[in-house]
């Protein structure tokens, strides 16, 4: 599990073909290596990845065909930024909202306001997705927690604080760019538990 706030931003150092289906990634950071445990989750632009390998100022993932398919992680090359955060710990402080690093599907930027030392993002869901998303709810967008300000059928607004645009990939986003989007996970137990009723 992870909270949605970011503790880095980490770089596409290299990609490999493994198997068919399979991409190992390598991503630079200021991580301590010896603090990687092989095996350890962290969350990659809002995806949860394994790490199955770690040196200095890098750790490697490996991503299987369905998260290459499913998510941004397919379009991901060497050079690309990402929003990194570590596993939460018991005992941590819970700054953002529960986030699992699984995400539900894209959703892409269709409009960008920028405000003085501040952005509102309008992004566009898939409809099967907008009805997990309430005003004032939470959602992780490229792994980052935000607060849902409008809403309207399928598409949704927030608003980008400056710490934010400065510290995530978040700042450098446009028009037409999709991002990773995790839906809260209370709104999706109960949309469930109203279905089994």
């Amino acid at each position: 599990m992870f909270t949605g706030i970011v503790t880095e931003v980490g770089e596409i150092i290299a990609t490999e073909e493994r198997a068919e289906g399979l991409r190992r990634l390598t991503i630079g950071c200021a991580y301590d290596p010896a603090s990687i445990a092989i095996g350890a989750s962290i969350c990659c632009s809002g995806v949860c990845m394994t790490v199955v390998s770690a040196g200095k100022n890098s750790f490697s993932v490996d991503a299987a065909a369905e998260t290459l398919a499913l998510t941004t992680v397919g379009q991901w090359r060497k050079g690309r930024r990402v929003n990194l955060e570590r596993s939460l710990k018991i005992g941590d402080e819970l700054g953002g909202h529960l986030v699992s690093g699984h995400v539900d599907g894209l959703a892409e930027l269709i409009a960008r306001e920028n405000l003085t030392d501040m952005a509102r993002f309008t992004l566009r869901v898939p409809k099967p997705l907008a009805r997990f998303i309430a005003q004032k709810g939470s959602v992780a967008l490229d792994g980052v927690s935000l607060t849902v300000n409008e809403l309207s059928d399928d598409t949704f607004s927030v608003l980008i604080i400056p710490h934010t645009l400065a510290v995530t990939t978040l700042g450098a986003l446009k028009q037409g760019d999709r991002l990773n989007l995790e839906v809260d996970v209370m709104a999706r137990y109960a949309a469930r538990l109203m279905e089994t009723r």
